[in-house]
């Protein structure tokens, strides 16, 4: 009686922090999927061209997501124990390390957006279209700075439902001026390519408005006056910065690797690339809701161990795992089924489809080890502080084996994209192996908040 009812207390919990972030994960991956399938109405060619061109936007993402995941180690432990006045120090500086950070991406992409896109692809076309993308977003790579600190800040502290209503109202304004902007509906410039970047920027500004009234507003626990955000000493930062900076090359390397990969696609020409882009495009919309339990479990994982509870970590993360790669297995058996209508969507070749196919089949069926993955990665070994390794892992197998692959399979081996997709899912055996030695040994079990102070009032 006392297991069954342990079991709905987790249960309950899990589903009262996974499932406002799974819905706002797939709220954003939604967001892609409108943008794609509307700049798609206008070829092959536009679709490629800004799937090309949001590729330093998803660099930008990844390293600002690491640094706020690894902040998130202390929010969550400062949460175990309630400790609001640290929680707003590490908020504040989430946010001025990424702007900090996110001011370069901002000055290169406006500086020079050709140059970048020129890592990813030699396609004349796709640069010089993907280009005005590029220059049109880039404030988007500021408002970012101050939105995904806040974010991972409320999802911390288990407040999830704040960041899914903020995504849901952005979600809705971009997609509105999507339609209205790319086709010049009811008045409005036709503006094509530009238009779904300017869309794009003005939901950022809109969502980073709302993020900021929030915090500042009174009414929320975590509410202050800015000094109560910014008011730590060195020694605060040198601690949060020896478990975040470990987190954020993480990110950064992994965004960057994708980035190869995709760079690697994009050799085999426009409509593999395309057909690459409608297929990610359609995995993140169930990979990315999925993968909220990554999420859960650094917040649920990481409060009990700033409680001191240790064995109560180690039970509760096993549970997590259990439901992390059965929720894997469902997702990936979906997104195969309903790939046929989705694509449908899109304004693809016959040969663009039957490729966007085959990824999103072998995709789907490695989801659950993705899961597996994500788990430990961005959950249970970040929970307790265990940065260094998982980027060690993370970084190590994309890059010396992932990476090597994909520009062996494309350029030497000449193969299909979707038997480049396949070479490379030997990374991911490679790195569950690893991941699961580490997590059995328990070294990853730690408090990092001990012993540790802000500074200031």
């Amino acid at each position: 009686m006392n297991r069954l009812r342990a079991d709905k207390d987790f249960y309950r919990t899990l589903a009262a922090v996974a499932l406002p972030i799974a819905l706002q994960s797939l709220i954003s991956s939604s967001l892609t999927l409108v943008d794609n399938l509307m700049v798609g109405q206008l070829g092959e060619s536009a679709l490629g061209s800004v799937g090309l061109a949001i590729q330093i936007f998803h660099v930008q993402w990844m390293v600002l997501f690491g640094f706020c995941t690894g902040c998130s180690t202390f929010t969550t432990q400062f949460w175990g124990v309630r400790d609001l006045r640290n929680i707003r120090k590490v908020a504040g500086l989430g946010m001025t390390t990424c702007l900090a950070v996110s001011t370069v991406f901002f000055l290169v992409s406006v500086a020079a957006p050709g140059f970048v896109l020129r890592i990813f692809t030699d396609i004349p076309e796709a640069v010089e279209a993907g280009s005005l993308y590029v220059r049109m977003a880039a404030p988007s790579f500021l408002f970012l700075a101050v939105t995904q600190p806040l974010s991972a800040t409320f999802r911390a502290t288990q407040q999830t439902k704040i960041p899914l209503y903020v995504s849901s109202f952005a979600f809705g304004l971009n997609t509105l001026l999507n339609y209205l902007l790319i086709f010049g509906h009811f008045g409005f410039p036709d503006m094509g390519i530009s238009g779904a970047a300017l869309a794009t920027m003005i939901s950022r500004m809109v969502e980073c408005g709302l993020m900021l009234s929030i915090i500042l507003s009174r009414k929320n626990i975590l509410s202050g006056k800015l000094k109560d955000f910014f008011s730590f000493n060195l020694n605060f930062v040198r601690r949060v910065f020896r478990n975040a900076m470990p987190t954020t090359v993480n990110e950064g390397l992994w965004g960057a690797a994708d980035a190869a990969y995709n760079a690697a696609y994009g050799r085999l020409g426009i409509t593999a690339y395309a057909a690459v882009q409608a297929s990610s495009t359609i995995m993140n919309l169930f990979a990315y809701a999925a993968f909220s339990i990554g999420d859960a479990s650094l917040i649920l994982v990481g409060e009990r161990l700033g409680r001191g509870d240790k064995e109560g970590a180690m039970i509760l993360s096993g549970k997590l795992i259990r439901v992390g790669i059965t929720v894997g297995a469902v997702f990936g058996v979906l997104m195969i089924l309903l790939s046929g209508p989705i694509l449908g969507l899109f304004e693809l070749s016959a040969q663009g489809i039957f490729l966007a196919k085959r990824v999103i089949l072998i995709k789907g069926l490695f989801l659950p080890l993705s899961m597996y993955i994500v788990i430990h990665i961005t959950g249970t070994l970040r929970s307790g502080g265990d940065t260094k390794f998982a980027m060690f892992c993370e970084v190590g197998t994309m890059w010396f084996i992932g990476v090597p692959l994909a520009f062996l399979g494309a350029l030497y081996l000449n193969l299909q994209v979707y038997t480049v997709v396949l070479l490379v899912q030997a990374e991911s055996i490679i790195k569950s192996l690893i991941l699961q030695k580490r997590y059995r040994s328990g070294k990853w079990l730690k408090n990092m908040i001990q012993g540790m102070d802000g500074g200031g009032e």
